[in-house]
């Protein structure tokens, strides 16, 4: 049969079968079969590939191969298309064909978003016009000059606050005064961005407009504000609701949100009374696409309850009594209707109901209360501690200053390194000492199975406990080394027996409570791993116990709640959804959001089965461990000399202060950020200057894949994002080693491997997507390139993995996971998790 006759009689059986879900012709799907077995011969480099064999398990193909398998059928306009996901619900070439010949549509959860053509009005309006090089310099202008006034704006009134504190000899009369000075700090810092927001933008409202115009300026500015009011910090109390309700959003009674992310259009977001929002959810009321700002409601609706890790993109609603799963996430135009519970990315329903916590009595007194309580404490406790440790230090830098006339600048120099040392290191050995006994002491008021009320005593000693046991400081500098199973038994995790593999656990590792954390001998954690061992509901909270099974292997961003359904010998893929219905999982993988069953493991990961016992482990472990304390004696190192030198800058600005008076602190203020770019751009650059990151597949106890660990470790990147929105962020990506092209947008995207990336002309990078270069499997590593071409847009959360080439134009949907080794086509719309074509309105892709 001819390609074209068989393309026409494929896509026509296709069609008739979508409108008469009648079955396949077995003629045509015995051709597409043939066709599929040797395109996958063609790409695994074999010789035949028989219709009834196992992809995995007979022919020993890994998710790598198959994704060039999907890119090569797409390209067959004789053969229909296929996901990843269909590879792995269907393993044989004869079982696929049946399925891509003879697939009814998609059920009303698994429908894509619905285009621009179908939102309101408001939110499909014609392009905006574009910008060019002159509006990013004048956009890159005022963001300096916006950046330099606020450091101005901080050292006037530092200044004043100092002199004004130290006239009063008299220490309770200095008291007082730090009291009255931190209150009128913190109120004005709470309502500039309230101020600023109301001035500059007044309502938000759905619209659409240019990155790098004067309306984007203004909203970037207000952005930044919003994001770094001291507010922020009290996430999770009755303040913050109220902090958005004077930004102009609608918040109901009752609501609590634990997300750090704040929402920026806020007279854009409403949300009904008794909603709870948790932790790490992507709540903005905007997103970027093609170098446009677009802004769009977002509708929680009464007792509403978002669950962690997942993101709302604009358009969306959840209706009343209604719930969204873990690791889920609801795209433009997405309504969860009332009373229904969705889970998935795009959600579609779920096969059973979340586990819930039953309500306690938690009213207005009860919330009012402990906000003024919060705000006592700031005010009485919090900012007189940290004004009296500036006001000592200002003393003692201008006391250096008269000793600096005297001609005694070193002994100031010799005191602040002495000084340094003892606060940094020493601050390292006290905050273990403490971890290692008060949240113990702590964790006996609250039990775990009994339900508590939110802001009550019980809800205080918690929050503590989440706060003082999530360092991610220690975190990092324990992690990838064999040091952080001890840090975490140390804390209170139960590991016990451990199989030590020198990377048990990454870098990023955190929970609710880590007394009830437990993970199964022999598992192993790529990294950004949260334990969800705290249940909510909006007025109540309960503990409740999180193990992970034996001999796991996660691998990035997973949430895992209470309860999963997984036990011994499972593989939780990157940003999968665990379930937490159905029966318990054992000796197989997990992929995707809902989740569905891969294979547990392929030849290719047992490459290097010989290091993992034995003389061979007990070898590469000790060189690892050699390694590994180098590097994490670089990471202390150097982080103690950029503190060392920060307070340097300061004494000196200090030491010239009687004589320029408030300029030079002005200038310090300034001079810090670009100092801060400069001090690890030039790290990162020395840690990569003898062996640069390159495509890898090793195991973990090869020298490369310790360098790139130190890689990982020593530099810090988390500075990056006080450059988000803005044209300099493009300019350090490159000082980097990024290959970026002109008119990139940043709002917020993380690069793991930065040398391995290139980013074409006019990209778009949404807040909380990520472009990761690697993968760990077990004991192998995996690591490649990834190529965005010009004009690509990563939508809120989209996760990018190795090997991957993005076409020009390319879209990847909010939440997408797409893939290592996929291949997308220039200008389609991919979506989901994992990551596959969009659909159009006809049903074909796009």
């Amino acid at each position: 049969m001819a390609g074209q006759q068989l393309q026409e009689v494929a896509r026509g059986l296709v069609e008739e079968a979508r409108l008469r879900e009648a079955p396949p012709d077995p003629a045509v799907v015995s051709v597409v079969a043939e066709r599929l077995a040797g395109l996958l011969a063609e790409v695994a480099h074999l010789d035949e590939v028989r219709v009834d064999s196992d992809f995995f398990d007979d022919l020993g193909a890994d998710s790598l191969v198959m994704a060039h398998f999907c890119a090569r059928v797409r390209n067959r306009p004789d053969l229909p298309p296929v996901s990843m996901r269909d590879v792995y619900q269907h393993p044989t070439a004869g079982g696929l064909a049946a399925a891509l010949v003879g697939s009814a549509p998609a059920p009303p959860g698994e429908t894509e978003a619905p285009s621009p053509s179908e939102l309101p009005r408001a939110m499909a309006r014609e392009p905006a016009p574009p910008t060019g090089r002159p509006h990013r310099v004048l956009c890159g202008a005022l963001q300096l000059l916006a950046f330099l006034g606020y450091a101005l704006l901080l050292a006037a009134v530092s200044a004043q606050g100092y002199e004004w504190i130290s006239a009063q000899a008299h220490l309770l009369d200095a008291y007082l005064r730090s009291v009255v000075f931190g209150a009128a700090l913190l109120i004005v810092l709470c309502a500039l961005p309230v101020i600023a927001k109301w001035l500059l933008i007044g309502r938000f409202t759905p619209r659409r407009f240019r990155v790098w115009s004067l309306a984007y300026f203004r909203f970037w500015l207000v952005k930044t504000l919003i994001r770094s009011s001291p507010l922020v910090l009290f996430v999770g109390s009755p303040l913050y609701p109220l902090f958005l309700r004077v930004l102009g959003a609608r918040i109901g009674r009752g609501v609590t949100i634990l997300s750090r992310s704040a929402p920026v259009c806020t007279d854009l977001l409403t949300v009904g009374d008794g909603a709870l929002v948790r932790k790490d959810v992507l709540l903005s009321c905007y997103h970027a696409a093609d170098g446009v700002i677009e802004t769009g409601p977002v509708t929680l609706g009464r007792d509403a309850v978002v669950s962690e890790a997942t993101v709302l993109d604009i358009g969306s609603r959840i209706g009343d009594g209604s719930r969204l799963g873990h690791a889920s996430s609801l795209h433009t135009g997405q309504a969860v209707p009332d009373g229904e519970h969705w889970h998935g990315s795009p959600a579609q329903p779920a096969d059973s109901d979340f586990p819930e916590v039953e309500p306690a009595r938690c009213g207005t007194a009860r919330r009012a209360l402990h906000g003024v309580l919060l705000m006592v404490m700031a005010l009485l406790v919090y900012v007189p501690l940290a004004v009296g440790c500036l006001d000592v230090l200002l003393s003692r830098m201008l006391e250096g200053s008269a000793a600096m006339k005297a001609g005694g600048a070193t002994v100031l120099y010799v005191d602040l390194l002495v000084v340094t040392i003892v606060v940094f290191f020493g601050g390292v050995i006290a905050a273990l000492a403490v971890l290692a006994t008060v949240p113990r002491l702590l964790g006996r008021f609250v039990r775990p199975g009994r339900t508590y009320p939110l802001f009550g005593f019980h809800h205080a000693v918690h929050r503590t406990i989440v706060l003082m046991t999530n360092r991610k400081f220690l975190t990092r500098l324990f992690g990838d080394s064999s040091c952080i199973v001890h840090y975490l038994r140390w804390i209170g995790y139960r590991l016990s027996p451990v199989e030590q593999t020198g990377s048990n656990f990454g870098t990023a590792v955190k929970h609710e409570t880590p007394f009830l954390s437990r993970v199964g001998t022999g598992t192993m954690v790529a990294d950004g791993l949260s334990l969800m061992n705290a249940e909510y509901s909006s007025t109540s909270f309960r503990l409740s116990p999180t193990a992970i099974g034996a001999h796991n292997f996660l691998g990035n961003r997973i949430a895992y709640p209470s309860g999963g359904r997984t036990g011994d010998n499972c593989l939780l893929a990157t940003k999968v959804a665990v379930p937490v219905s159905g029966p318990i999982r054992h000796d197989v993988g997990l992929l995707g959001s809902p989740c569905f069953e891969i294979p547990r493991s392929v030849a290719r990961d047992s490459t290097f089965d010989e290091l993992k016992s034995g003389s061979g482990l007990r070898r590469g472990l000790a060189a690892k461990n050699r390694h590994n304390a180098v590097t994490m004696a670089c990471h202390l190192l150097t982080g103690w000399l950029f503190f060392f030198c920060v307070v340097l800058l300061f004494a000196f600005a200090a030491s010239l202060y009687p004589v320029w008076g408030t300029a030079v602190l002005a200038l310090a203020n300034a001079v810090l950020l670009p100092f801060t770019l400069l001090y690890y751009v030039l790290l990162e650059r020395a840690v990569t200057a003898a062996h640069s990151p390159e495509p890898l597949f090793c195991s973990i106890y090869d020298r490369r894949f310790w360098r790139r660990e130190r890689y990982w470790k020593v530099p810090s990147e988390t500075y990056l994002h006080i450059l988000d929105g803005t044209p300099f962020k493009s300019v350090v990506w490159r000082m980097l080693g990024v290959r970026i092209g002109a008119r990139v947008f940043d709002d917020g995207c993380h690069l793991t491997e930065r040398p391995m990336v290139r980013i074409g002309d006019s990209c778009t990078l949404n807040a909380g997507s990520v472009m990761q270069c690697h993968s760990q499997e077990d004991g192998t590593f995996k690591s490649d390139r990834i190529a965005l071409g010009a004009g690509c847009t990563l939508a809120v959360g989209a996760f990018v993995h190795y090997g991957v080439t993005v076409g020009d134009g390319a879209v990847l949907g909010a939440d997408c996971f797409l893939m290592k080794g996929e291949s997308v086509p220039e200008h389609t719309r991919w979506a989901g998790n994992p990551a596959r074509p969009a659909l159009d309105e006809s049903g074909g892709a796009r």
